[in-house]
């Protein structure tokens, strides 16, 4: 099979729009059962069942067991980067009702994009970074970031030892700038946490930024959200 069959191949796989909803879904980074995924994209469970098999088949997605339930998830971050890209690139979802503007709002306020900050919030950050001087233009860290990460209580050596990208830019979709991804990325998500700045949100991608999170970038990095 020639390269481009492969890609048109593949192309084709995750084109299909209920395993497009199915991958989008799961870019909120955690793993989900196929109920749970069947219900958030409104597809019938045998439907869902089979298009999770196709994922499967092709590597597009995994599955872990504990007790009696499967759970599916990314667990390679080039995917989650190509589902990203292609958001990028798709027009905007017609907006119909209050509560999918309301939706529509918070994933676009701050979200996650597989296992790292995105939307406006994540680029504010990084900017922050830039601008501080704790990364250059091309999202290498500096000394001075390494300086400020070890004051913020992140274990660079831990990350480092990771066997994926340390740090690189990454596209957001609904900003059409670049935020904070690869292993440096979901530091600062799990950092975040920690610190109580921010909340994941049942159901969605979307994170709340906490009253605590605001005070906290914008005394640690000079954010005003």
């Amino acid at each position: 099979m020639s390269i481009g069959q492969q890609v048109a191949n593949t192309a084709l796989l995750i084109g299909d729009p209920s395993r497009a909803a199915i991958l989008t879904v799961l870019l909120d980074g955690r793993f989900h059962t196929a109920s749970e995924l069947s219900m958030l994209i409104g597809v019938k469970p045998q439907t869902t069942s089979y298009h999770l098999s196709k994922l499967m088949e092709q590597n597009i997605i995994v599955a872990e067991k504990q007790g009696r339930h499967r759970y599916f998830g990314i667990e390679n971050q080039e995917v989650a980067k190509a589902m990203e890209t292609l958001l990028t690139l798709s027009p905007p979802a017609k907006i119909k009702s209050l509560r999918q503007s309301r939706e529509d709002a918070a994933v676009r306020y701050a979200r996650t994009c597989y296992d790292h900050i995105a939307g406006f919030v994540g680029v504010q950050i990084a900017d922050a970074f830039i601008q501080k001087g704790y990364l250059d233009r091309e999202f290498s860290l500096t000394t001075k970031g390494e300086k400020f990460l070890e004051k913020f209580s992140v274990n660079l050596k831990e990350i480092k030892k990771k066997r994926r990208s340390f740090c690189h830019k990454c596209l957001d979709w609904s900003e059409r700038r670049h935020h904070i991804a690869g292993s440096l990325g979901l530091a600062i998500l799990e950092r975040f946490i920690d610190l109580g700045w921010v909340a994941r949100q049942p159901k969605t991608r979307a994170l709340s930024v906490t009253e605590k999170g605001k005070m906290g970038m914008r005394d640690w990095l000079s954010i005003d959200i």
